[in-house]
């Protein structure tokens, strides 16, 4: 079974390369909100937990870090189908993740305020010991919607609380994302390939970087189409993601490890739904959003 599951001409900024002053500005595509003060208009800042220009951030901290999994079998929507095979995706990932020495939290069938209050708690913790973060979510959902026990949700609800600016402890560090769920109702038929039988500088003691830096949100399927789940199995995409990780999550970076995550799911699997013909044989391909600004390995401790 699937988851169903203007230009604003505000004050110029000057940009500023090597404290150096360019005689060039900036100016926003849209009205900004954000303007980098907290409550009492102080500049906020966090503690640099990496060298400006290092090629990949510090995972030498003494801890991994928190992984919060989400996992919703049951829910009180009437239009909602129980998540069989949820379960055991929920086992696989929490045990590979142990394995890469995360502390795991596991969480069952929350309502919406209860994620909220559980995210809002961990993003309000100190995270200075931790090399990273790693959320995963395993739900319902349709295109721009994740479903809790009892209603739909963005999903910037949940990782908005990991900013730079609202949580400092983990500035500069990675947050990672994973997303089990439909994303619409679409199905992906495939095309059948056949062979052709024709002929940080010195001197340097702070940097700033913008409060969405850092993120990966890596989807189980692309906008507006299903994301398909074996009830034995579980899904297509947490089958491919522990297989990868437990195989070779300390030795390739994240976006090398998801990209072969991706091949898994895009060549390894097909739907198989004899009885329903226009849900046979269907395909599935999972999406990556980054804003990583560094290489992401899980290295030994």
């Amino acid at each position: 079974m699937s988851d169903t599951d203007l230009i604003n001409e505000k004050q110029p900024i000057v940009i500023q390369d090597s404290n150096k002053t360019s005689k060039f500005t900036d100016v926003a595509d849209a009205l900004g909100h954000g303007n980098g003060l907290d409550h009492y208009g102080n500049r906020i800042k966090a503690r640099m937990p990496v060298d400006r220009y290092a090629s990949e951030y510090n995972m030498n901290h003494p801890k991994r870090g928190m992984a919060l999994i989400f996992n919703h079998e049951h829910f009180e929507i009437p239009q909602l189908k129980s998540r069989t095979g949820t379960n055991v995706d929920c086992e696989n990932l929490a045990a590979t993740l142990k394995s890469l020495d995360f502390d795991v939290r596991v969480y069952k069938d929350l309502k919406l305020r209860d994620m909220q209050k559980e995210v809002e708690r961990v993003s309000s913790m100190d995270h200075s010991d931790y090399d990273c973060i790693c959320i995963t979510i395993l739900s319902h959902g349709e295109l721009g919607y994740l479903y809790a026990k009892d209603c739909q949700y963005k999903l910037d609800i949940i990782w908005s609380y990991f900013t730079a600016n609202r949580c400092l402890s983990l500035a500069g560090k990675p947050k990672i994302f994973f997303i089990q769920a439909c994303q619409g109702d679409q199905l992906d038929s495939g095309v059948t390939l056949a062979e052709r039988t024709e002929t940080d500088s010195a001197g340097t003691m702070s940097y700033k970087i913008p409060a969405h830096a850092d993120f990966l949100i890596a989807y189980s399927t692309i906008p507006g189409f299903y994301s398909w789940r074996n009830t034995q199995k579980g899904s297509w995409f947490m089958q491919s993601l522990c297989q990868e990780l437990s195989q070779h999550g300390r030795k390739y970076d994240i976006l090398t490890l998801l990209t072969f995550v991706a091949q898994r799911v895009a060549y390894d699997f097909e739907s198989n739904t004899p009885d329903i013909p226009m849900m046979h044989q269907q395909k599935q391909i999972p999406c990556v959003t980054t804003m990583l600004t560094r290489l992401l390995r899980f290295t030994d401790k």
